[in-house]
């Protein structure tokens, strides 16, 4: 974590700043409100559920107030070793933030794990807000019995009402987090929105490319990793990344007839990476099979995550 920056305006007002946790059942919606609030691509977004394995932080100014969100893996049942380390990574990072972000598909309510994540929130003592998400799909009255149901079951500070997708009822919710945090200097320099390395972005965003062309085929035991990044004399860089599979049927899905699965994944990966860095980019792409990898200590250190004995 950098130095805190202290910045007061013309009037003497003092600065805020503090960390919001979003949590919420898979495929809430989280990703994707995290990249509209932050103004950026921060976090990969895909249909796959538990896309986000690790603790990501979108960082966003408003007003004179800087705004850590942490977008945490979804909160579900596990039943592996990786499902439970992003569950707990979850629940930890809700514990260590000034605020809790619950976001709620509106269209599913609070079946399932969103009515298990409610119970938990019971245990933990931050200031907690509702943010009902997909509102456009959703009558209003279903949805004011929706949010007075979950209200029954924890004390929400506010209940807001968004659509991640379209920013409807976002800047109400902006409004209300710069006044909510506390007053202190900032955490971050202005102009940073991430404090994930570009090495580790770069891999997360060829892992939602590779999600994105084969969510149907390629089952959710895939990693990607950066192993080599050289910046090279011309100004282009040239990067080197392993996707890690299970088994060799899905390195063949990977791959794709001829490699045209993984040439179109390296050309999207590569486009965005390359707008991202605002300089040229060589791809490479590498498929491996290691058996296993969900149980390899060194594969969860790479993922930002403890490794559950």
């Amino acid at each position: 974590m950098t130095d805190k920056e202290q910045v007061t305006g013309a009037d003497g007002t003092a600065t805020r700043s503090g960390f919001v946790a979003l949590i919420g059942a898979t495929n809430a919606g989280k990703s994707t409100l995290v990249n509209h609030l932050v103004g950026a691509k921060v976090s990969i977004v895909s249909h796959k559920v538990q896309t986000t394995r690790a603790i990501i932080r979108g960082i966003a100014i408003h007003d004179r107030t800087q705004i850590v969100f942490m977008d945490t893996p979804g909160i579900f049942k596990p039943r592996r070793r990786l499902d439970r380390a992003m569950v707990t990574t979850a629940w930890g990072g809700a514990k260590d933030a000034d605020l809790i972000m619950l976001l709620i598909d509106s269209e599913r309510g609070l079946k399932g794990d969103a009515e298990t994540i409610l119970q938990g929130l019971k245990d933990v003592h931050q200031p907690k807000i509702l943010v009902l998400n997909k509102i456009d799909r959703v009558r209003p009255e279903d949805l004011l019995k929706l949010a007075a149901a979950a209200n029954e079951v924890v004390p929400f500070e506010r209940t807001f009402m968004i659509s991640a997708l379209t920013g409807s009822g976002c800047k109400d919710l902006m409004d209300y987090l710069a006044t909510a945090l506390p007053e202190g200097p900032w955490y971050y320099p202005e102009d940073q929105i991430s404090d994930l390395p570009m090495r580790q972005l770069a891999a997360e965003i060829t892992r939602e490319k590779l999600f994105l062309r084969l969510h149907q085929e390629l089952p959710y035991a895939s990693h990607v990793e950066t192993e080599k990044w050289e910046e090279r004399k011309d100004g282009s860089v040239r990067i080197e990344q392993v996707i890690y599979v299970e088994r060799d049927s899905q390195k063949k899905i990977a791959l794709g007839k001829g490699g045209e699965a993984i040439k179109a994944i390296s050309t999207a990966a590569r486009k965005e990476i390359s707008e991202i860095l605002e300089q040229p980019v060589h791809l490479f792409l590498f498929v491996k099979v290691r058996e296993n990898w969900g149980d390899d200590p060194e594969r969860f250190r790479e993922m930002g995550l403890d490794f559950p004995r």
